[in-house]
């Protein structure tokens, strides 16, 4: 509930449009999954304002939860009491500048948005995610997001050249420079990079920009077995190198629910699918002849090749629909892993097992980024819809995550921990990371105000 007195002490300093009249859109996630509390709700216009927010919290000791473009899939955005600080309107693009192949953004910025922005000056910004137009770049470092094109291009923090922070006691440490060198002591912005709002605001970043890509080669493949698409992705890293930029795995269920929400026929028929990219920044190369002649030469023929521009659009498509694609099953439980690339057949094949047995008639959703190991793994049980299915999240969670650890993997690869899998933390991070982790926020945040819930597991 909105606390009055508190929203007229922040009217002293914020303009109205800057204090949410309705906050009901805002503290709810996108899947519905978590709904939460604020005192209050700000939209503030500028950094210094941010700074105002954030000093006026340390004072009073009240809680802050920063939040972007709340896409994201692990209630970290989802605020647990005191104020949430909402950074839409810290939108403006400040610089792009091509010498030093870097854009300046604000936080607020969306993704689609900053594209765009590097497009128009020439260069490519490559992080690209399904939620693409409504996520916000701020968000995306704070989760570290990966995408379409870590193969090539690598995560969030690769892409991230400088930020600008408000450290919880309304401090603004700013490096924003487009430094591509810099050895003086620690890299502090790696500590914001995936602290998902924990240890500051971030209202601001510079990025690193490339080259448009001048020539694509796109192929649908189908495999009979993962181990055969690890086979195909080795292949086309000794062939293609860095052209490789994107390596995509999909099951044939999860190609068939897209199809059908797509209204586009599947490509091709096989257990397995992979949609692989090649790019160069150079014109005229004959990447199609050189891909197609590989493919056929190793024994990949089962595979089209996209003719056009609306034909590689029409493959993506069917990648991208996949999650919405999903949500006429129901509610899902959700996983987003990664193992060694050697290891995902092995995973794949164990943890769909041990889930059959535990509860037969599962469904599992296949999909995502083998070219770097991650995972999407989404489970829907048989008559169990919606926001019931959650009864069963632990039991499902723990049979998925003992695999995952089995095969040297990670319980979040890309997604985040938030309050969804913080309790899951301790099993991945051995005591002595997780008292650093904790000796980190203490110093940085002595009052436990930044995202409180959140990342950390519970004392």
């Amino acid at each position: 509930m909105p606390d009055h007195a508190l929203l007229h002490k922040l009217s002293a300093f914020l303009s109205p449009h800057e204090i949410a009249a309705d906050a009901e859109a805002l503290l709810t996630d996108q899947r519905r999954r978590y709904t939460g509390e604020a005192a209050a709700a700000v939209l503030p216009d500028s950094v210094a304002q941010v700074q105002r927010i954030v000093r006026f919290c340390a004072e009073h000791r009240i809680p802050i939860t920063p939040q972007g473009g709340n896409t994201g899939l692990c209630g970290g955005a989802v605020p647990q009491g005191g104020v949430l600080l909402n950074l839409s309107r810290l939108n403006r693009i400040r610089l792009v500048e091509v010498a030093d192949n870097a854009i300046t953004v604000e936080a607020g910025a969306v993704l689609q948005t900053v594209q765009q922005a590097a497009a128009a000056a020439g260069r490519l910004f490559p992080l690209s995610l399904a939620s693409e137009g409504s996520c916000q770049i701020g968000g995306n470092i704070a989760t570290n997001a990966g995408g379409l094109n870590v193969l090539r291009y690598g995560s969030m923090r690769d892409l991230v050249l400088g930020l600008e922070v408000v450290l919880p006691d309304g401090e603004l440490v700013s490096h924003l420079a487009p430094l591509h060198k810099n050895t003086t002591g620690y890299d502090l912005r790696h500590l914001f990079i995936g602290s998902e709002g924990t240890l500051g605001v971030i209202t601001a970043a510079t990025l690193k920009l490339f080259a448009r890509p001048q020539s694509t080669a796109t192929a649908w493949v189908g495999v009979d077995s993962i181990e055969a698409a690890v086979a195909l992705l080795t292949l086309m890293q000794g062939q293609f190198a860095e052209r490789l930029c994107s390596f995509e795995l999909l099951s044939a269920w999860a190609l068939e629910l897209s199809a059908r929400y797509s209204g586009t026929p599947a490509p091709l028929a096989a257990e397995w699918h992979v949609l692989l990219e090649l790019n160069d920044s150079l014109p005229a190369q004959d990447l199609d002849g050189s891909l197609a002649e590989c493919l056929m030469q190793n024994g990949f023929d089962n595979a089209v090749l996209a003719q056009s521009g609306s034909e590689r659009q029409m493959l993506w498509r069917l990648r991208e629909n996949v999650s919405a694609a999903q949500r006429d099953l129901g509610a899902s439980i959700k996983h987003d892993i990664a193992v060694p690339i050697a290891r995902v057949a092995e995973w794949v094949r164990q943890t769909g097992a041990a889930l059959e047995a535990a509860f037969p008639g599962i469904q599992i959703v296949v999909f995502g980024h083998l070219g770097d190991g991650s995972l999407h793994y989404n489970t829907f049980l048989p008559g169990v819809l919606d926001q019931e299915v959650y009864r069963y999240e632990a039991a499902v969670n723990e049979v998925v995550y003992r695999h995952t650890l089995a095969c040297e993997g990670t319980i979040a690869a890309e997604h985040g921990i938030g309050q969804v899998k913080n309790h899951w933390l301790p099993q991945v991070r051995t005591p002595a990371e997780i008292a650093l982790m904790r000796a980190v926020k203490a110093q940085l945040d002595p009052h436990q105000l930044m995202n409180p819930g959140k990342l950390l597991p519970p004392m």
